[in-house]
């Protein structure tokens, strides 16, 4: 805060500060300058009001208006000007400009003088360049004690953001978490640990004896029913699947693997990375009831791997993250892949025709252009019940929805944009009419209407289940499956399938990711970026080996013996520690590449 330059109304000492970049010619700034009168009217003393400079990009009017305000002599001028430039009329004009520069005392041509003046000229600039400083992209754009504010400009909404009552600052709180790039590794990892934690103190058994709890759904005589773990396993883990299918949809279609160039090295990488893995946990262990749990190794937990990139920030090239993201892509498509071949169970081919004939209909949903998500929920939860039945893991259901959910054409955001400003402008002027108390339900309908159309049903439910998926369901999935008994002999009798596991994660990975990388480089098939260097890519190939999330989900598959399930979630979280370790410590060192490869 710069007190001798800000334009400030308040003391000096208010517990709040809201500082405001905004236009005169803005119309949007106009109207919440009648919220800001009424917020400093309530708060009195308590609040510290800032004005910033942020002229329209490219209109002239709104320029010369922010620099004709910045002749005032006092401040006690400048905020009769700026009162004036926001209120004396509907929109901006040159008349407003004239009066101004009449009670300012600036020159007939005031208003070309007050472009071309030097110092009114650098005060603006100060402003516009504090403003992308601050990333402000449009106006107004309001910081409540720094804080940016981006909820609604009502007087209410704007008194529980500044008095922080306890609702704002639990969405704040978790507002701030959700904005931190690691933050669905850390919870991930909190949750396992919590798990590891409660299985080795006193009520271990209590919390193993709580996932058995069986839940039903009741219909008169009929039911349905199955443990919690059951139910968070098979049921909320569905939705993780239909956030990785909305992924693969979204890569494929206007994502990194929507060109073939692009996608050749992610997509050779990963192919070698579940690949290798496979093959060295099948070394190792000999022909037994071990050999089916190959799947573990073979998949990237995409949230821990990230988390830990970001964590690192500049260290590491924003295209290797792109590139470790798409591969952890595909690595998800191998996953489901082998999910749905290796680790189901005998088919009920009567409720596998059932869920086919759902895809079907969800197919001529798509096909008919239905964009509402209600009807492929609906279908959606019959799919998964016809799934779960018929033998195949029910979380297929959630990979098969996300195919079908429809994207669409961009929007023509000019259009939307002048329909909502005319809506607005008509119900305006109604606002002070006799029983009338808000907007009429046709204007809300059609802004119900305009809103559906500026986000396609895909991208909405991939940003709205997204955040459910990272910061609920996989926590919760965690919680359920981490826990496991540290006993001292928990390895003794396991030897060859912990080695194996470990094997494969922090050898196997790494060692196909990179491999077949390069062969893909070799042959032309692909081209590494000049961005990051092999070092740099060997630590990405390192960190893949973090397999945690699929990689408890199939070896609950793969190894129903509980002894055996619980080793081999031990060797998973060491096999993942180790990859983890090895991957930081690669790129912690690793310097850009001078040149391209």
């Amino acid at each position: 805060m710069d007190d001798a330059r800000d334009h400030i109304l308040g003391p000096a000492d208010a517990a709040i500060t809201l500082v405001e970049y905004g236009s005169y010619a803005c119309p949007y700034c106009r109207a919440a300058n009648e919220r800001i009168a009424e917020i400093r009217h309530q708060l009195g003393d308590r609040l510290r009001y800032v004005f910033r400079h942020y002229p329209l990009p490219g209109s002239d009017i709104a320029r010369r208006a922010a620099e004709l305000a910045e002749h005032a002599r006092d401040s006690h001028q400048f905020w009769d000007a700026h009162v004036t430039l926001m209120t004396h009329s509907r929109a901006l004009s040159e008349e407003d400009l004239s009066l101004v520069a009449s009670e300012l005392g600036v020159p007939p041509a005031g208003a070309q003088q007050a472009a071309d003046d030097e110092q009114a000229r650098a005060r603006v600039d100060a402003d516009v360049a504090g403003a992308r400083a601050s990333r402000v992209m449009v106006t107004p754009t309001f910081f409540i004690n720094g804080r940016r504010y981006d909820g609604p400009w009502d007087e209410s909404s704007f008194t529980d953001a500044m008095l922080r009552t306890p609702g704002h600052r639990l969405r704040s709180v978790a507002q701030d978490f959700a904005g931190w790039a690691p933050s669905a590794g850390v919870l991930l990892l909190l949750a396992a640990a919590l798990a590891v934690l409660l299985t080795n103190s006193g009520l271990g058994e209590a919390f193993a004896a709580l996932w058995e709890t069986p839940l039903a759904i009741s219909f008169g005589q009929a039911g349905f029913g199955m443990s919690l773990l059951h139910w968070i396993n098979d049921g909320l883990l569905t939705i993780f699947f239909l956030v990785v299918g909305l992924e693969i949809k979204r890569e494929f279609t206007v994502g990194h693997l929507a060109n073939l160039r692009s996608a050749a090295l992610p997509v050779a990488a990963a192919l070698g990375g579940m690949l290798v893995p496979a093959l060295v946990y099948s070394l190792v262990v000999p022909a037994g009831p071990w050999s089916h749990g190959w799947g573990v190794p073979m998949a990237t937990d995409t949230a821990f791997a990230i988390a830990l990139i970001a964590m690192m920030g500049s260290r590491v090239p924003t295209a290797l993250r792109v590139f470790l993201t798409a591969a952890a892509i595909v690595d998800d498509i191998g996953s489901i892949v082998v999910v749905a071949l290796f680790y189901s169970g005998a088919l009920n081919l009567g409720y596998l025709a059932a869920a086919a004939a759902l895809v079907g209909v969800l197919a001529l949903l798509n096909k008919a252009h239905i964009y509402r998500v209600a009807p492929y929920a609906l279908t959606g939860i019959l799919l998964w019940a016809c799934v779960h039945a018929s033998g195949l893991h029910a979380t297929m259901a959630g990979v098969l929805l996300a195919m079908f959910i429809p994207t669409r054409p961009p929007p023509n955001l000019p259009t939307l944009v002048a329909q909502a400003d005319a809506i607005l402008t008509a119900e305006a002027r109604r606002s002070g009419e006799v029983l009338r108390q808000g907007p009429s339900l046709p204007a809300l309908a059609a802004f119900d209407a305009i809103h559906d159309r500026l986000e396609s049903p895909a991208d909405r439910l991939l940003r709205t289940t997204g955040a459910r998926s990272s910061y609920v369901v996989l926590p919760l999935f965690a919680l359920a499956n981490a826990g496991v008994a540290l006993a001292p002999d928990v390895l003794s009798s396991h030897g060859q399938l912990s080695l194996a596991i470990i094997a494969g994660l922090v050898v196997g990975k790494p060692l196909g990711l990179v491999l077949a990388s390069v062969i893909a480089v070799r042959l032309g098939i692909a081209r590494k970026p000049a961005d990051y260097s092999w070092r740099q890519l060997v630590g990405a190939g390192a960190l893949a080996g973090i397999g945690f999330t699929m990689s408890l989900f199939i070896s609950g598959q793969a190894f129903p013996v509980d002894t055996d399930f619980a080793a081999a979630k031990v060797a998973v979280f060491i096999g993942s520690i180790v990859s983890s370790l090895i991957g930081v410590a690669i790129l912690w060192g690793a310097n850009r590449p001078s040149s391209a490869s």
